[in-house]
């Protein structure tokens, strides 16, 4: 099948729902799928305001509809709410095309946290936007839940996933000499250095040992001169970021706005526990072991952050990598096909009840990806 996805979120940009796209992209033509991807990169952009490091698409429809006219695609999929995302769903409104969206990103509670610009007036241009979608794929059941009461509809699960092979499990933590010693136990914290991502509540905790954080962002300037204690190793390579989480006791994770934190199953893979609060991302990414809910899996969540720490602390690294486990790009991948919709009528949608998975192409050589 040709699929076109559409997204605003694409290398060089460096967070997890461009990891969740590339690693998309790549499970999908390995089952014989050919992806045409549409991102920032192939139009003028200019910097979001507020995101260093995040380019956006300006006046992007002429040339994303001539881009989508030439490769005619099976299954148009808008993955971002952004100028490309827009100009995808106006393209296909205009040309009777359906199509799926994704909802990876709290944005409303981004802009009320950045700007104080009220929540539900972010969830009302969400709605709109995401509206005429044939299913909106959603990657928890507890964001699904909020969107449904928040009038959103048309709502698809979809999970994502974890390359076990990079985040190799290591049984004990790893020294990592580009860091200096560190006192133990040493607990990370992997991701965007912005506003929505809570990493204060981490910073003030009282948590003995030293403390990492590794990414870049806007807020970073200011986090840096408040805490000087912390490690700052920045922005690295995934290769290298695997050995820092292999490094860490433990992960924190503060965010309450994030609706997966794919950050905390590449912490897993490697036997490192995760501390969070019960929100959304962690109550599916660390799920529950009994249906009482006694005690999470492969680490630990807790109103009181602090607390999460020091009971995840106590989880077995061996633990925290089989949670991962439960985690495959492949798995991920399928269920995303099926969720997809012909974009042009046909006696039987694509991904629909009667059709539940793709049917490989008839064999033609390698599977081939197209990434522009």
């Amino acid at each position: 099948m040709k699929i076109a996805l559409v997204t605003d979120a694409w290398h060089p940009q460096v967070n997890g729902v461009v990891t969740t796209l590339v690693e998309l992209c790549s499970e999908l033509a390995a089952m014989g799928h050919e992806v045409e991807v549409i991102h920032p990169g192939q139009f003028r952009t200019r910097p979001c305001p507020g995101y260093p490091g995040i380019d956006l698409a300006v006046a992007p429809r002429r040339a994303l509809d001539a881009r989508l006219d030439a490769f005619q695609p099976d299954a148009i999929h808008l993955a971002t709410e952004g100028p490309l995302g827009w100009a995808g769903r106006r393209h296909c409104l205009r040309s009777g095309l359906k199509f799926t969206t994704a909802f990876h990103t709290k944005f409303p509670e981004i802009a009320h946290a950045a700007l104080k610009v009220p929540v539900a007036w972010g969830y009302a241009l969400l709605r709109h936007f995401h509206r005429p979608s044939s299913g909106v794929m959603v990657p928890t059941q507890s964001v699904l839940r909020m969107l449904q009461q928040r009038g959103f509809g048309n709502l698809r699960a979809w999970t994502h996933g974890v390359d076990t092979r990079l985040f190799a499990f290591e049984p004990v933590p790893q020294p990592y000499p580009a860091l200096g010693r560190m006192a133990r136990p040493v607990a990370l914290f992997v991701g965007r250095v912005s506003y929505e991502k809570n990493i204060e509540a981490f910073l003030r905790l009282d948590f003995p040992g030293t403390k990492v954080v590794c990414g870049v962002g806007p807020v970073e300037a200011r986090l840096k001169e408040r805490q000087g204690d912390v490690r700052w190793p920045g922005l690295l390579p995934r290769s290298e970021l695997a050995r820092v989480y292999a490094a860490a006791d433990l992960f924190v994770f503060p965010s309450p706005a994030d609706t997966f934190g794919l950050v905390m199953a590449e912490a897993m893979a490697t036997g490192t526990p995760v501390a969070a609060f019960p929100v959304d991302g962690p109550l599916e990414v660390l799920g529950r072991r009994t249906s009482g809910g006694s005690r999470s899996m492969g680490g630990a969540m807790h109103d009181d952050l602090l607390q999460a720490c020091y009971q995840a602390l106590a989880v077995p690294r061996q633990e925290a990598r089989e949670r991962a486990m439960d985690f495959s790009w492949n798995k991920a991948a399928r269920m995303f096909a099926d969720n997809l919709v012909a974009a042009r009528a046909r006696p039987a949608q694509v991904g629909s009840a009667a059709s539940p998975s793709w049917a490989p192409p008839p064999a033609r050589g390698p599977p081939r990806q197209r990434r522009p």
